[in-house]
């Protein structure tokens, strides 16, 4: 495992200091970038852990989870616990990695879920990954998690209420007009060589800046639009424990649940 490999392996590289001196550039975008528009935050106590969730958008930049995580500094302060997961091919990029740690993400990996959890922290998490923030400009007003029910047993085995986490307009800071992941995927069995040795999982085309026209999961400088966000009731389950995370039927009726409940709060943001 590599040195930046083994940072978001930790919960002591967090450094309050580091996330102070990132306020004001993260403020000045929250405010004036993207004029962001913001409610439900009496869901949330900083004295009670929960898991958020939630959708993100905007390719590599993804701004609403870093509005997000402004808004809980802004609100809770930087010394208020919180760990965000991070897919783990961005740990293979030295400065992303050392960054990242130092302002809170940690692996996505259940290890490290749990044991962010069982400190008294909160986590948030985006169960979409690539795909999600990647998905095409006309499914831009739905929730996609392409089946991924980790946090579903992530919550039930440390028995704590998740609390969805939503966002519109980031993901018009771009325009993804199609996925040909499937297409490109023909050419790695060949031997195509990824970005890096990376497999994103997904190819998008897309026009933004500074590109114009993108081919493949390229970084971007969003388009400075409005974001709107909120923070929705808690979901509480009626089982929780270990042979709740283990009974497959319920897992997925948990995971449609909170699908289907983010998605109604989402229309509700969208459609008013």
């Amino acid at each position: 495992m590599t040195t930046q490999a083994k940072l978001g392996w930790s919960l002591d590289r967090r450094d309050p200091k580091t996330i102070e001196a990132f306020m004001p550039l993260w403020e000045w975008f929250y405010k004036y970038y993207f004029r962001v528009q913001t409610s439900g935050w009496e869901h949330v106590s900083p004295n009670k852990k929960v898991l958020l969730v939630g959708s993100h958008n905007g390719g590599l930049a993804a701004p609403d989870m870093i509005l997000m995580m402004y808004d809980w500094f802004k609100r809770f302060g930087t010394n208020q616990p919180i760990y965000g997961l991070m897919h783990p091919s961005a740990w293979q990029f030295p400065q992303i990695a050392e960054l990242a740690a130092k302002v809170g993400a940690i692996v996505a990996h259940p290890k490290m879920g749990y044991r962010a959890l069982r400190s008294g922290a909160s986590v948030l998490v985006y169960p979409g990954g690539a795909k999600d923030v990647f998905r095409p400009h006309s499914l831009r007003d739905r929730i996609y998690f392409g089946n991924n029910q980790a946090f579903i047993k992530l919550a039930l085995r440390e028995k704590v209420p998740i609390v969805p986490v939503i966002s519109h307009g980031a993901h018009d800071t771009f325009i993804v007009l199609a996925d040909i992941y499937d297409f490109i995927k023909q050419f790695h069995d060949w031997g195509m060589p990824w970005f890096m040795g990376i497999d994103p999982e997904t190819f998008p085309i897309y026009l933004g800046l500074p590109w114009g026209v993108a081919f493949g999961p390229l970084p971007n400088i969003p388009f400075p639009v409005t974001v709107r966000t909120r923070v929705c009731p808690p979901i509480v389950f009626e089982r929780y424990g270990r042979e709740a995370a283990c009974d497959r039927q319920y897992v997925n009726a948990c995971y449609n649940m909170v699908v289907s409940q983010m998605q109604r709060e989402l229309d509700i943001l969208v459609y008013g």
